[in-house]
């Protein structure tokens, strides 16, 4: 019981100040210091990334595994998944990624006196973990946020998650579609704790009543987030936007991301004729984002699940955009039915449906009674079970009851 040394190991963390890449192991780190623990994070090393810093009262080590450091490919801009399909060498540095990243866990984990490790992802942190444990007899959590669960096909790779999952002292997941995944791959008690939102930075106050005007925008104003890949089904997003634009010529899409999907994209509208109605905004700086959804009428998630299996393991852009009083649509697939409730905090679609998502927005979008309504509905329920405060607790707590 009490207060722990905790090392917390994660594939993606910001890898400088306004990083574009998610922070939520960042924010999670920082609330469990405020709690009283002693927070060491392990992070993979990127060219132009600083090997350590401290950040506020959150130590933070990167590793590196490959010279010279502009060839690390195996994290960041995607993930460890994509960028193996994507870069050839990050096959190659794969071993070498996992070799240093178990052998800096042993490091920290004698110069920091660690009590308990923080995995995030089953494979490789969560498996890494379990060789710690076995060997240096150090209790850990294991965090899943789906995407190291729904592309596993290999026996190999299920086996190192089962591992994981299984010899956890604790085991989380991030929606209950994440859990369900989990205890196909593992017999655990599994605990739903999903990654939260931050009020004080979303929020209806962040409005900037410019902005409509510097990105070009004169009526309704619609608003995707996300990188720019095939889970995210942008492009059915973009194929609703022909009936949309029909009823409601003056919409405009906004598509804040970027990723190796985004000339295919602009390539879609273009061929649909619709390239006025898209607003490529490329990739935001984390501190811009809550202006964009604090001005949108509409947010709008189509993701889909993939062949492979991937898709939304909860989707944080719909926790932002309600934080933010912005009304949502999403797929129903994936943990984002514990987000939307149909027709009370949101619409939900059918994935990869063009007809049935522009139906939905055009609802929404001339219906300002309804949309608000759901608005509220949304925020109201975000607050009570996603709020960072809440989440940050239940972590510090599953930390504390480890013996």
């Amino acid at each position: 019981m009490g207060k722990k040394s905790i090392l917390v190991t994660a594939t993606t963390f910001p890898r400088w100040e306004n990083d574009t890449e998610p922070n939520f192991v960042f924010t999670l780190s920082r609330l469990l210091a405020e709690h009283g623990h002693k927070v060491t994070v392990l992070a993979p090393h990127y060219n132009g990334a600083k090997k350590y810093e401290a950040i506020g009262n959150v130590k933070v080590y990167r590793f590196s595994y490959f010279m010279p450091y502009k060839l690390q490919k195996v994290c960041y801009e995607g993930g460890i998944f994509a960028n193996l399909k994507r870069h050839k060498i990050a096959a190659l540095e794969l071993p070498l990624f996992v070799f240093f990243e178990l052998t800096s866990m042993i490091r920290l984990i004698k110069k920091e006196r660690i009590d308990v490790v923080h995995a995030h992802w089953t494979i490789p942190q969560g498996y890494l973990a379990y060789i710690c444990k076995k060997f240096l007899n150090i209790p850990y959590i294991v965090t899943a946020h789906a995407g190291d669960i729904f592309p596993l096909k290999s026996v190999f790779f299920r086996h190192l998650s089962s591992k994981a999952i299984e010899n956890s002292d604790y085991c989380t997941a991030n929606s209950v579609y994440t859990k369900n995944e989990l205890l196909k791959i593992a017999e655990k008690e599994v605990k739903v704790i999903p990654m939260g939102v931050d009020f004080s930075i979303f929020s209806k106050t962040k409005l900037n009543r410019n902005l409509r005007k510097n990105i070009g925008i004169k009526k309704e104003f619609i608003l995707t987030v996300g990188r720019l890949v095939e889970k995210k089904g942008i492009k059915y997003l973009i194929m609703a936007m022909k009936d949309v634009a029909k009823k409601l010529p003056d919409a405009r899409l906004v598509i804040a991301g970027d990723g190796p999907e985004r000339a295919n994209l602009e390539t879609l509208a273009k061929n649909l004729g619709i390239e006025n109605s898209i607003i490529f905004a490329g990739r935001l700086e984390n501190k811009y984002l809550p202006e964009y959804y604090a001005a949108a009428d509409l947010f709008v998630g189509p993701s889909i699940v993939t062949e492979s299996g991937d898709t939304e393991g909860l989707g944080i852009v719909f926790l932002e955009a309600l934080a933010s009083g912005t009304c949502v649509i999403g797929s129903n697939v994936g943990g984002i039915p514990d987000i939307i409730q149909n027709n009370r905090t949101g619409l939900l679609v059918k994935e990869k449906n063009p007809k049935e998502l522009s139906n939905a927005i055009i609802k929404l979008l001339s219906n300002h009674k309804l949309r608000e309504r759901l608005a509220q509905n949304g925020q109201k329920r975000i607050k009570q079970i996603y709020s960072w405060k809440i989440v940050a607790q239940k972590f510090s707590q599953l930390v504390e009851d480890i013996r």
